[in-house]
């Protein structure tokens, strides 16, 4: 059994909370109206507000990112066998399980850390449906590359997107690419409603699939349209979610500058770190870095641990070693499986000290 571990004195992030004045504001609203959920006023001005601030067309609020996953599968009709990266939270590969379809893994690439588009078509069969992708830490997939062997195969994408928000690429959103994209609004992510999350959807027939699908599939008091389920987000989450909107540009910019100084004092130790592509606008959603051997990472992390630091294994284990997954579907993956057991995400987060940054890469550094 691993060792217990007091709260850390700097967590790996930590959520940004407004004021309680402006909270407040919305609760009064909230108490007013008498309507605590089924997407009444202030789902609909979030939904709005996050729809504009990303320049997507279709966007509906759901009360978590893995749920969001769940809804694009199901409203995409998706079945049989999903292609999917290792590389990810299990959300991803549980997501692919919980709606009765297959994964398979197909490693990922060593720079950017996302799904390796030159082995997908490899893993395609007749049992193919879609490509399950995830934009890793926010670094975009091969957006391109994937959207081609899509249109080849007549495969739908679905893009786990729960890291990427406000991630552009060429100038425009990257959430605009595949079938859909699912983004997460959990307390941990730069853009948060304490819990919840969002569907992005390049159709409007999906889209609305998916309204129907998260409010059991039932409209007023008598049609019953589909079967659904409850995956709603309720008035006091989009209440957080519309005190934290207009700050992401301040967090953004908070957490870009923490990453600088990482990046100053880290400068020539024998870490990796992702590549970013050209054309990539990033959100700087997470700091990891990759340590050469298993063990290094391991004392590096000990000592982190020791004084008070929170780092975390974003992501371990690599998913296609996962113990609940049929012995066929647990294919090599080994990028996948050697960057899982070599990374660490170091702290960041708005707020976070210049100072606190130099005492934490004077341990990583003295720690290697």
């Amino acid at each position: 059994m691993s060792k217990k571990y007091p709260a850390p004195i700097i967590p790996v992030t930590k959520s940004y909370i407004p004021p309680l004045d402006e909270y407040n504001s919305y609760l009064e609203q909230i108490w007013e109206d008498g309507y605590l959920t089924n997407n009444s006023s202030l789902c609909r001005r979030l939904a709005d507000n996050v729809a504009s601030f990303l320049c997507v067309p279709h966007l509906e609020l759901v009360a978590n990112g893995t749920l969001a996953i769940q809804l694009a599968i199901k409203a995409l009709g998706l079945q049989g066998e999903i292609i999917t990266t290792p590389y990810s939270y299990v959300a991803t590969t549980s997501s692919i399980l919980w709606e009765g379809c297959e994964p398979i893994f197909v490693d990922i690439e060593t720079d950017t850390f996302c799904i390796n588009p030159d082995l997908i078509e490899a893993a395609i069969t007749k049992k193919t449906s879609a490509i399950l992708a995830t934009h890793v830490y926010g670094y975009p997939c091969d957006v391109v590359k994937i959207q081609q062997l899509a249109d080849q195969y007549n495969l739908k994408i679905v893009y786990d997107a729960a890291h990427a928000f406000g991630v552009k690429l060429f100038g425009e959103s990257l959430l605009v690419h595949g079938d859909c994209s699912a983004l997460s609004f959990h307390a941990t992510k730069l853009f948060h409603t304490a819990e919840g999350g969002a569907v992005v959807c390049k159709d409007s027939e999906v889209i609305k699939r998916i309204f129907l699908m998260k409010k059991f599939g039932h409209i007023g008091e008598e049609d019953y349209l589909d079967i659904g389920i409850n995956a709603k987000m309720s008035e006091l989450h989009a209440a957080m979610g519309l005190c934290v909107l207009p700050k992401v540009g301040d967090i953004i910019a908070s957490r870009k500058e923490c990453s600088g100084w990482y990046d100053k004092q880290l400068e020539g130790c024998s870490l990796q770190r992702p590549v970013p592509p050209v054309g990539f606008e990033y959100n700087y959603a997470f700091y990891p870095v990759i340590f050469s051997l298993h063990h290094v990472m391991i004392r590096v992390r000990q000592a982190l641990l020791d004084n008070g630091i929170g780092p975390r294994r974003y992501f371990s284990p690599s998913l296609n070693t996962l113990p609940y997954l049929r012995q066929e579907l647990k294919r090599a993956c080994p990028v996948s499986e050697g960057i899982s057991s070599r990374v660490l995400c170091l702290p960041l987060f708005m707020g976070l000290q210049k100072e606190e940054v130099e005492f934490i890469c004077n341990i990583v550094k003295q720690s290697m």
